[in-house]
């Protein structure tokens, strides 16, 4: 499946222009030493939120990676004139172990919340759920080493009814465990309000249309927004 690039570092070129009218006289703007300090003193302020999850985070299925519900809030950010970039890290058919082994690459750069989407494919592959918990936690585990003060969001999965009872239960307990255990804001079901409703579903029914990843960006939102 399509993977999505993701790009930490914001680059910031200063030209100079020269104006060449009279060989006798120039005209050169000259950008000062203290106006990079303070462009760079910006720069430094943004704070980074990184998504970093399946295809759901992704967008799979959309006409634009706009319309996923990582880039719906990095809107609302803006909107309220917040100092944070989102950062979508989402792979389609990503799983618990793949994206343990993942997020060594995202380190490279600070991260000052962690929102981690994983999980849902162990689901649907019927994973045992103490493998998926395991891989979640030490996925928190490496980003809290390189950043102690990151602030961390858990979103909640579930698998469908036909999994069988004993797995489901298993499986939806994993995140309000893990969530307790590593100190992480708990979304209680990411699909909330979107799951088994066909309008706001994709053909597959498992992936939401653009209808119904605003539903997952509220979702999201309003546990991260006491966050920031």
């Amino acid at each position: 499946m399509k993977k999505f690039p993701i790009t930490f570092t914001i680059c910031l070129t200063f030209i100079l222009f020269i104006a060449c009218g009279n060989p006798q006289k120039k005209d050169t703007t000259i950008v000062s030493s203290d106006s990079v300090s303070q462009v760079d003193s910006v720069q430094d302020s943004v704070k980074t939120i990184v998504f970093f999850g399946n295809s759901l985070t992704a967008g799979y299925g959309l006409e634009s990676t706009d319309l996923a519900f990582p880039n719906l809030i990095q809107k609302k950010i803006d909107s309220l004139g917040l100092g944070y970039r989102a950062v979508n890290a989402g792979l389609s058919g990503e799983t618990s172990a793949g994206g343990k082994d993942r997020i060594d690459w995202l380190l490279k750069e600070p991260i000052d919340v962690f929102v981690l989407e994983l999980g849902a494919n162990d689901g649907l592959r019927g994973i045992p759920p103490e493998s998926t918990y395991k891989n979640l936690g030490e996925i928190v585990d490496k980003v809290r080493k390189v950043n102690p003060d990151c602030k961390f969001i858990l979103a909640g999965m579930m698998v469908p009814p036909s999994m069988g009872d004993t797995y489901f239960e298993e499986f939806k307990g994993i995140f309000p465990k893990l969530a307790k255990e590593k100190d992480m804001t708990l979304v209680p079901f990411l699909l909330e309000g979107v799951a088994g409703i066909q309008k706001l579903n994709q053909k597959d029914a498992i992936h939401p249309t653009a209808e119904g990843q605003f539903i997952l960006a509220d979702n999201v939102w309003a546990h991260l927004k006491d966050l920031l």
